[in-house]
């Protein structure tokens, strides 16, 4: 999205509500003329125009194309600054009709009103003051929010929680990079304005700061975008069938032809109240296909990053659980992994006397690799038996704790590379003491710190940027 400056100023409008027939849309005009542009095609019922109106004031009228109706409506208008926008905006609220949409659109077209683009709404409110830019990216998270607590992180940030935090930070390396550039207007006095022990206690505040947001991350992250849960094993062991039954819907391409999943799959599952990222992964055995050999070795990539491993191994083939345990045993941490064996198949099974003997040998291959599993658990993915057990057991082990309503958490990618650039800027700065590096060297330090933190609330930003962050929006937001 290119931010000109007459995009800037000129009046937008959108369908702010999901495609398709509903009983109501909602239509939202914005921009210097909006409220003149919707009173030539909306006619109170009763009382003057928008113009002379009140706003903030639900008005009940009708829309014509030319002499014919369109629609009877009720619409608001919001005089800037006391908008979302910061301009003068007014939200049509009509029937869901395609057809009527289309027409009130075409006729806010005909009178001056643009397509706004993709976020353009939340764009104007940031470039008006009426939030930041971490404010208006947590619009996007809370839009996107489908579980209790990425809505409360959300709301939490559009609050300006985050945002409060980082002017703090900026506010005091400000003071005393201000106080340390004096010191260079006098350097033959050999003054020091800025006292050398506070700078030291700043720094070592500032950075213990900067490291508990970044290391807020790995939980903010899953949060957005979910508990990862990797489903991993040996080849037709069933793993597409269980992320198909799962899921609910055929996902994943179920085959008995070994080899069949060459790459990961992903979806996300809401279990009592929290996302799951569950991630079919290709199938682990010897191999010298390549493009299946790329995809094993991004299988022990997904283990790595996964919260949750579902282990999975074949009741018609004991002879390989010993294998695939010695694997998984070397790909895993047992201090920040959880682990689930599953023994699909189940129903199937013809080894020993009963279901009892394949976990009682799982249970002695895991000792023997030291390993200790949350369960083991015999099941059928085909015929769903077994699954509510195993969602039980992943929602225990993934179960994020209830997050305070103030609690500050980190769940953007480029809020989490700024915090990294401003930390090591402190770091060097911290260094720089040490060594009685010159202050103006300290200062530049100070600065590009101050730089990243105020490109994560916008204080520094360029185009190329706004556009990359709202383009992702919806429109109509």
């Amino acid at each position: 999205m290119k931010i000109s400056n007459s995009k800037r100023n000129d009046t937008i409008c959108a369908i702010a509500t999901p495609g398709g027939s509903s009983a109501i849309s909602v239509i939202r005009v914005s921009g210097e003329n909006s409220v003149d542009i919707v009173n030539k095609i909306f006619n109170p019922f009763k009382g003057p125009s928008f113009k002379n109106g009140s706003q903030r004031k639900m008005r009940f009228g009708a829309i014509y194309n030319e002499n014919n109706l369109v629609d009877e409506v009720l619409a608001v208008s919001f005089f800037a600054p006391a908008s979302y926008t910061g301009e003068n905006s007014v939200e049509i609220y009509c029937h869901g009709s395609q057809f009527i949409r289309k027409e009130i659109m075409m006729l806010l077209f005909v009178n001056g009103a643009r397509q706004a683009d993709p976020g353009e709404f939340s764009l104007r409110a940031y470039l008006n003051g009426k939030m930041d830019l971490s404010q208006a990216e947590a619009v996007a998270d809370l839009i996107s929010s489908e579980t209790l607590a990425s809505h409360r992180v959300a709301i939490n940030q559009m609050k300006g929680g985050f945002s409060k935090e980082l002017s703090q930070m900026r506010a005091s390396l400000l003071n005393l990079v201000s106080l340390m550039e004096l010191e260079l207007d006098f350097s033959e006095e050999d003054v020091q304005f800025a006292d050398r022990a506070h700078l030291k206690t700043l720094l070592s505040e500032v950075k213990t700061h900067l490291e508990n947001l970044i290391d807020s991350f790995a939980l903010g992250n899953v949060i957005k975008n979910g508990v990862p849960v990797a489903i991993v094993g040996a080849t037709n062991t069933g793993k597409s069938t269980l992320l198909n039954s799962i899921l609910g819907e055929d996902r994943a391409i179920v085959s008995d032809i070994h080899g069949t999943t060459r790459d990961f799959i992903e979806d996300i599952v809401n279990i009592n109240g929290t996302a799951f990222r569950f991630i079919d992964t290709a199938g682990i055995r010897n191999t010298d296909e390549k493009i299946e050999v790329l995809g094993i070795e991004r299988t022990f990539e997904k283990i790595k990053k996964a919260t949750v491993i579902v282990l999975m191994l074949d009741a018609e083939r004991p002879e390989g659980f010993s294998d695939s345990i010695e694997r998984i045993a070397k790909s895993i941490s047992p201090t920040s992994q959880s682990l689930i064996i599953v023994i699909n198949k189940a129903d199937l099974y013809n080894y020993g006397d009963s279901l009892t003997d394949l976990t009682k040998l799982v249970e002695s291959y895991t000792l023997n690799k030291d390993l200790k599993p949350v369960a083991i658990l015999p099941l059928s993915a085909k015929s769903q038996v077994g699954i509510s057990d195993l969602k039980l057991h992943i929602a225990a082990s993934g179960e994020i704790s209830n997050i305070p309503t103030d609690t500050i958490l980190v769940t953007n990618v480029r809020h989490h590379q700024a915090l990294i650039l401003a930390l090591d800027a402190i770091v060097r700065v911290e260094d720089g003491l040490l060594n009685n590096s010159p202050t103006d060297l300290l200062t530049q330090d100070i600065r590009e710190a101050i730089i990243h933190l105020g490109e994560i609330v916008g204080e520094i930003n360029t185009e190329e940027i706004l556009g990359n962050i709202f383009s992702k929006f919806c429109i109509g937001k």
